[in-house]
């Protein structure tokens, strides 16, 4: 098992049958028909920041429980702007997405997983009817080999997806490459006060989870700077995980059985909210 966990295709295979798994069954990453802490998506979207109006609608399956966070809440979509989703799953973020940014913008999903992306334009097909725009479009890749265009698109978003990557490093400089100057990020992720016990990084049940491939949160910020992006803001949001603990959800439950007597998995764990800016081009003198 260690050794799967620390083979970089390895990881990704785990992850894709993992997730393809949760597309097949409508479940989450934590059980086959129930979301996290064994509630229903929905009030799981609601306590992590989604108001009842952006869940109102939606197509059935589109949330499944997979969110750590409301990254669009802080992105700021505006009318004709183009969005990517990384890791779209079911479509649940870029449904959302789409009605900020209206018929005049486009919001792409992109997910490794071909179940989820199957998922995904079947939904996309109800989102049109239910509401009339044709502004989504869903596409099967590796976020850290992104199949679009350099500087082609306005914002980029995440939600709960980055964290599982093996090389977080390459998804911040695609994020940085797909970006027009001056593109904006809105990524809720879960990551790290401190190291996790060994036991539970080698763990692939918390890898899929999204615990075991958390990195500390001062490592999110440099890879971002690193990638050349500016203006970087992170905002832990450590009641999310607290909350898993308190409903009794089984991943949680078994990290708070291999950490140090009297922790808690949020003194390691947080969700975390990261905004930032691709640099304005710079402009020649004439």
């Amino acid at each position: 098992m260690e050794s799967q966990v620390n083979d970089p295709e390895a990881v990704r295979q785990a992850v894709r049958d993992g997730y393809g798994r949760i597309a097949q069954s409508g479940g989450s990453c934590c059980g086959p028909t129930t979301c996290c802490g064994g509630g229903s998506a929905k009030a799981l979207a609601q306590a992590v920041g989604y108001t009842p109006a952006e869940l109102e609608g939606l197509p059935d399956g589109a949330n499944m429980g997979l969110s750590c966070g409301n990254p669009t809440a802080v992105a700021g979509l505006q009318p004709g702007e183009v969005v990517l989703d990384l890791g779209s799953g079911g479509g649940f973020d870029v449904f959302i997405a789409a009605r900020k940014v209206g018929p005049a913008g486009c919001v792409i999903g992109v997910d490794m997983t071909p179940d989820m992306v199957s998922k995904a334009r079947h939904n996309a097909a109800v989102h049109r009817e239910q509401t009339g725009l044709a502004n989504v479009e869903f596409r099967l890749g590796e976020i850290e080999h992104l199949p679009l265009a350099d500087n082609s698109v306005d914002v980029v978003i995440s939600n709960c997806v980055i964290n599982l990557s093996p090389d977080k490093a390459q998804v911040w400089r695609e994020i940085a490459r797909v970006l027009r100057p001056g593109g904006r990020v809105a990524v809720s992720d879960v990551a790290l006060f401190r190291p996790l016990p060994e036991a539970i990084r080698q763990t692939v049940e918390a890898l899929v989870g999204c615990v075991a491939g958390a990195v500390l949160v001062e490592e999110t910020r440099r890879m971002a700077e690193e990638a050349g992006l500016e203006a970087i803001s992170l905002t832990p949001k450590s009641g999310y995980i607290d909350s898993m603990v308190d409903s009794n959800d089984p991943l949680y439950q078994k990290i708070v059985g291999q950490l140090p007597a009297g922790a808690r998995p949020s003194e390691y764990v947080t969700s975390l909210n990261v905004e930032a800016r691709k640099p304005e081009a710079r402009r020649c003198c004439g």
